[in-house]
């Protein structure tokens, strides 16, 4: 009798973690999580997930985990993801972000589990000239979160190089929209789309918009938003695809919209007059990044069925309006 694959996925309490862990399930398969549930919600974790709470920095209790079910690969999404706050604990970031990575590999090894999807950055990058970015960029971060993310691919490749632990290495930009059952629910809120809705919701007066005179065609700030169910999709395609080989790439839309445009897109999907704040630039923020995937729609055969920004944000909306509070806390 063929057991399914037993997938342990790391910070799966977390918006991107939690939505990957419904999709193993939907595919049949058995999934562990492992989330300290320092960020991450238990109400997140879908009900049929096994949740192992461990801090990946606990070596001795991570090692117990490995022990105590029959891992057959891993997707690791237990990090630190805030840039404005890296600058200021860099220390942490590197310690959750890289050393934690460390005794996640290093359980691998011992016990003899040979596949990883993470989840990493496009910020691994840097500031760059060339629109969209493709993987053949060099990468040059510029803040200790891209710079923590970087250090632990280097050492997935040197691991794969000793020890054969196959990879798949998935940098994204701007992850958002909402699954059924799970949506972001961060504390503090940085991001755009849900800082906008709510507004919408009537939990915030208005909308900042950090800088209005960028070289673009309305002067804000142009991004790349990728549905966090088509990153789902890619996840799983590469959990198969690195039975053969290891991979590198960008997932992305490669269509660009700009903070404008986005906040446009809310007030027709909201029906709601969403008003903004002009605000002075943050430091570090490009006036263009978008992610160029043709490596992932050849390599995967995966394409994202969200590409208009309305329905991402329709999707959100919806998480919202039935969790305007986020997920209960106790």
């Amino acid at each position: 009798m063929n057991h399914p694959e037993t997938i342990l996925v790391t910070g799966g309490g977390g918006y991107i973690g939690s939505v990957n862990a419904a999709a193993l399930l939907q595919q049949g398969r058995r999934v562990i999580v492992v989330d300290n549930f320092e960020r991450g919600h238990r109400e997140a974790v879908p009900p049929r997930a096994v949740i192992e709470t461990c801090d990946l920095r606990d070596e001795a209790a991570l090692n117990r985990v490995f022990e105590a079910h029959r891992v057959d690969a891993v997707m690791h999404f237990g990090a630190y993801a805030y840039v404005g706050e890296s600058m200021t604990r860099a220390e942490e970031y590197f310690h959750n972000n890289f050393i934690g990575g460390y005794h996640l590999l290093n359980a691998m090894r011992r016990h003899g589990v040979q596949r990883i999807v993470f989840s990493s950055t496009c910020a691994t990058y840097g500031e760059v000239d060339n629109v969209p970015i493709d993987e053949t960029q060099p990468t040059n971060p510029i803040n200790p979160y891209g710079r923590s993310k970087l250090a632990f691919e280097l050492l997935i490749r040197s691991y794969e190089e000793a020890y054969g632990i196959r990879h798949a290495i998935l940098r994204y930009f701007n992850a958002a929209g909402a699954a059924l059952e799970q949506g972001e629910d961060h504390d503090p809120e940085t991001h755009l789309i849900p800082l906008v809705l709510f507004t919408a919701l009537g939990k915030r007066e208005a909308v900042s918009i950090f800088g209005t005179d960028y070289d673009t065609p309305d002067g804000t700030c142009i991004r790349d938003y990728i549905h966090v169910s088509d990153l789902a999709d890619a996840h799983l395609r590469a959990l198969e695809y690195i039975k053969q080989e290891s991979i590198t790439c960008n997932l992305g839309t490669e269509q660009g919209y700009s903070v404008l445009e986005v906040i446009q897109a809310a007030r027709a999907v909201t029906g709601h007059p969403i008003p903004v704040r002009e605000a002075p630039r943050r430091p570090g923020d490009p006036p263009r990044l978008i992610a160029s995937a043709r490596k992932a729609q050849r390599l995967l055969d995966w394409k994202p069925r969200y590409v208009d920004i309305q329905e991402i944000i329709h999707t959100a909306w919806q998480w919202f309006l039935a969790h305007p509070d986020g997920y209960k806390r106790k």
